[in-house]
């Protein structure tokens, strides 16, 4: 969701959709996602809707309606990610319980009914408004916010660095940044959730907010 969808569409490819869904099938999440799964499993998503804005192969839907979760929505700005998630719905059963929207989550939002579980996975790190993305995410939110993003170090700036310099090489259209952890909780802040928990993965940071 960085760019215009055709752009996005670029990098997020049916090629790598496949890809990941084939390494989802073998493995399962990412242990990032998967350590956000688990966060959100433990604060209780039994009969919950959930909202999954840029849910690639829908990982957290999957697994989310697995552990509980009675309804998903997934937005997705991929048309070949959102057809893997769809393929993986019908695989496991779950297709009546996921409604899926093709497009940009800030254009779509206000006709995205909210959730009580809203997930951002490694989203706002390739997104470039980020804080309107988060804010109109966390919005949504009726009770539990989860995101994965980059941890802000020294360390992750650099490998990022180096990355960004790559694609730009390879003339692919997306770019990521490193998101301020302080500007996070604001956003959050100011849209009525407070911190409920937060981990590190490798790389990425996971939180996890709860409405006040």
């Amino acid at each position: 969701m960085a760019m215009a969808t055709s752009h996005y569409e670029i990098f997020y490819n049916e090629k790598r959709a496949a890809t990941d869904l084939r390494k989802y099938r073998k493995k399962g999440p990412i242990p990032s996602t998967r350590a956000l799964i688990e966060a959100l499993i433990a604060e209780g998503v039994e009969g919950a809707t959930l909202l999954d804005i840029g849910g690639g192969i829908g990982a957290i839907q999957h697994e989310l309606i697995d552990a509980g979760v009675a309804y998903a929505t997934s937005v997705e700005a991929s048309t070949p990610y959102l057809d893997a998630a769809r393929e993986e719905s019908q695989r496991r059963g779950q297709y009546d319980r996921v409604t899926y929207l093709h497009g940009d989550f800030v254009e779509l939002a206000d006709s995205v009914p909210p959730a009580e579980i809203v997930a951002l996975d490694r989203v706002i790190n390739v997104y470039p408004d980020w804080e309107r993305l988060a804010e109109l995410a966390a919005a949504r939110a009726e009770r539990l916010f989860g995101l994965v993003y980059p941890r802000d170090t020294r360390m992750v700036r650099v490998v990022i660095f180096a990355m960004n310099l790559l694609l730009r090489l390879l003339r692919k259209p997306v770019r990521a940044s490193v998101r301020p952890h302080d500007a996070i909780e604001r956003v959050a802040r100011e849209r009525g959730l407070i911190s409920r928990f937060s981990r590190s993965v490798g790389p990425w940071q996971i939180a996890i907010f709860r409405r006040a």
